[in-house]
């Protein structure tokens, strides 16, 4: 019997395991995949999700992995170019794009030295009931043997398909429809910093990651997914030449060193966050276009919100419901905010956006607060104080 069960052990999942453990608890985390291996990812950190790792004593592994610091932002839209980048969070002044393959391992290992029990290659089958309540799963091990497991509570940190929301009927209680459709690859001698081109209906990311490798992204309009799926290199190339040409200029003098990937099922929902015995984190709580790269920090967040929630009343019936509604409404604060930012930025019109920017221009700490208001570093309601108000006013 274990006091939590963790399904997933990705960005969202190895986190609340970690911190379920450092509170005590005995955890079981529970993993389909065998470490390392790579996933679709938008890769970025942001300043709000280093914070956490430094807080969780990670920083310097992912630092020690050969990823390179972030210190750099700029945007370029139509008629307008803006340099500067995010306030800092309790002291740190860089953000980094790891690769999946170095970074979940780092967040597992961390689960592994707080106490946790993981499992990888164990496919989660089932979930075990007693009433309505969820009290285990059901999985295949490794070897092919099936086993059971039960646990307080069990967590779905299994992305945007999730198994404990579908067994649950965790219904989505925020719905819109997929905006765009994405294919990003890596390249070598492409130096960059964090970069962003719009144009109508393109959307191009440009993120140092790890071995001095290059991640170049490029979104389309999901009514074009049919079509660009069909010839996606011609496609993917086309966007850097019309939308950023210089960067265009510098992948033509690198060179690609993986295939293209993506993706055309970008969802966009809230679900039901917990119901008696169950809880959801990360993807299988809250996805959205990844278009403005919050995946990966929001899931931290989502581990350390719902574990320091819970803290020591996870065997109290009453203060745990109070607890994981708590957890649930903290979700209609800075996550529907970022939620309904990357679905404004995933219509790809940019027209609203850089009349607003390109006021800001000559006004270098409105432009840091605008950078951080992506990186969490700073709220939409602070970035519209009364300097911006009053600059607004005069134009």
């Amino acid at each position: 019997m274990y006091d939590v069960i963790v399904i997933g052990a990705r960005c969202a999942g190895s986190p609340t395991a970690m911190l379920f453990a450092r509170q005590g608890y005995r955890v079981l985390l529970l993993e389909k995949a065998s470490f390392p291996q790579d996933t679709l990812s938008s890769h970025y950190i942001h300043m709000q999700g280093v914070a956490l790792l430094h807080r969780w004593g990670l920083l310097d592994r992912l630092r020690e992995a050969g990823c390179r610091p972030i210190d750099r932002q700029s945007y370029e839209g139509p008629g307008v170019r803006i340099d500067g980048f995010s306030l800092p969070i309790d002291g740190q002044r860089t953000t980094y794009a790891p690769r999946r393959y170095v970074l979940d391992p780092i967040l597992a290992d961390g689960a592994v030295a707080a106490g946790v029990e993981f499992r990888e290659s164990c496919a989660v089958n089932n979930l075990v009931f007693d009433g309505d309540r969820v009290v285990g799963v059901r999985y295949t091990t490794p070897g092919g043997a099936l086993a059971e497991d039960r646990a307080r509570l069990v967590v779905g940190a299994d992305g945007m398909r999730s198994l404990v929301a579908r067994k649950v009927g965790a219904p989505n209680v925020i719905e819109h429809p997929r905006l765009t459709c994405t294919y990003y690859s890596y390249w070598a001698g492409v130096p960059s910093h964090f970069e962003l081109y719009e144009r109508q209906g393109r959307w191009i990311g440009v993120i140092p990651t790890n071995d001095d490798l290059t991640l170049l992204m490029a979104y389309f309009p999901q009514d074009e997914f049919g079509a660009i799926r069909k010839a996606v290199e011609p496609a993917y190339l086309d966007a850097f030449r019309t939308t950023a040409p210089e960067v265009y200029e510098r992948m033509s003098a690198g060179e690609r060193v993986e295939q293209l990937y993506g993706t055309g099922h970008q969802e966009n929902y809230f679900r039901k966050a917990f119901g008696p015995g169950w809880a959801l984190v990360g993807d299988a709580v809250n996805h959205k276009d990844s278009i403005t790269a919050r995946g990966i920090t929001e899931a931290f967040v989502q581990a350390q919100s719902l574990t320091d929630h819970i803290g020591q009343e996870l065997h109290d019936d009453a203060a745990l419901e109070d607890a994981l509604q708590r957890y649930e409404d903290d979700l209609d604060g800075d996550a529907l905010s970022h939620y309904q930012g990357a679905l404004n930025v995933a219509e790809l019109k940019p027209e609203g956006r850089a009349e607003l920017l390109r006021k800001l221009v000559g006004h270098q700490d409105l432009i840091d607060r605008y950078f951080s208001t992506l990186s969490g570093a700073c709220s939409l309601d602070d970035f519209y104080n009364t300097e911006l108000l009053t600059l607004l006013d005069q134009s």
